[in-house]
């Protein structure tokens, strides 16, 4: 052992004498590192959780349809957006990459590496859990008193369907240029005079519709309107059987059509 070793050592065991160095337990260590890596998967799990519930509500919703309209389908697509679910996603994601850097794993390889696995990692499980059900159980759980639907309900903002730009619904009644629709909320009427193209589809009572337009005082003004499967948009179905009923169809029979 060398003067300078021996030096370093009198002068570790003079501060741990004075004090001003303390040693702590193994146990106290191994608990803060259970405790670390235990809170690392809980959000992990939660990052893989809501990554799933994003790829279900854009599947599911009508969000991603209102770009089939073009330009003007961007601010109803903007509108519906889950963005508290993004922002909660994102910082899901960096809290695990935090957590990753303050254990001692990150010594071992670079944590930039270990960051991107991280990431590929949650997407790939978000993606795998995309072929279970779990996201539809929570979305039905939202609609109810079950307490891990109420959790994730605020993430989902108002709810897909009925925006002051966009809406989606089932059409229970036709007079002249005014429809009126069913949405996963309330009953809308909706103008169709204020169209900027002509109707291609024939719309009648029962049909489910996705229009883009502005919504004003007691009215929707429609700039366009098409009918969609109501099975592309299951969490639209679902409400608005929710709301509404499912419709009888002695209600269908002697419908009136409007080009």
């Amino acid at each position: 052992m060398t003067n300078e070793e021996n030096n370093l050592e009198d002068k570790v065991m003079a501060d741990i004498k004075s004090g001003r160095v303390k040693l702590r337990s193994k146990y106290v260590y191994l608990a803060e590192k259970l405790g670390l890596g235990s809170v690392f998967i809980f959000t992990a799990i939660l990052a893989i959780l809501f990554f799933n519930l994003l790829l279900f509500y854009l599947k599911s919703s009508d969000n991603l349809f209102y770009l089939s309209f073009g330009s003007r389908g961007i601010f109803a697509f903007l509108e519906s957006f889950p963005y508290l679910l993004i922002i909660s996603l994102i910082c899901l994601v960096f809290g695990a990459g935090f957590i990753m850097k303050k254990s001692d794993v990150t010594y071992k390889k670079p944590f930039g590496y270990l960051a991107l696995a991280l990431v590929v990692f949650i997407m790939v499980a978000g993606a795998v859990l995309a072929f279970t059900n779990i996201a539809e159980r929570i979305e039905r759980g939202m609609r109810g008193p079950h307490p891990g639907g109420m959790f994730f309900k605020p993430f989902f903002g108002p709810g897909p369907g009925d925006g002051n730009r966009g809406m989606v619904g089932r059409v229970v009644n036709i007079e002249g240029q005014i429809i009126t629709i069913q949405t996963p909320r309330n009953i809308q009427l909706i103008n169709l005079s204020t169209l900027k193209e002509d109707v291609a589809e024939k719309i009648g009572i029962g049909a489910f519709v996705m229009v883009i337009g502005e919504k004003i005082p007691g009215m929707f003004n429609a700039e366009k309107i098409r009918i969609v499967h109501p099975d592309e948009m299951p969490i639209i179905l679902e409400n608005i059987h929710e709301q509404f009923g499912e419709m009888k169809p002695c209600e269908r029979r002697g419908c009136r059509m409007i080009k």
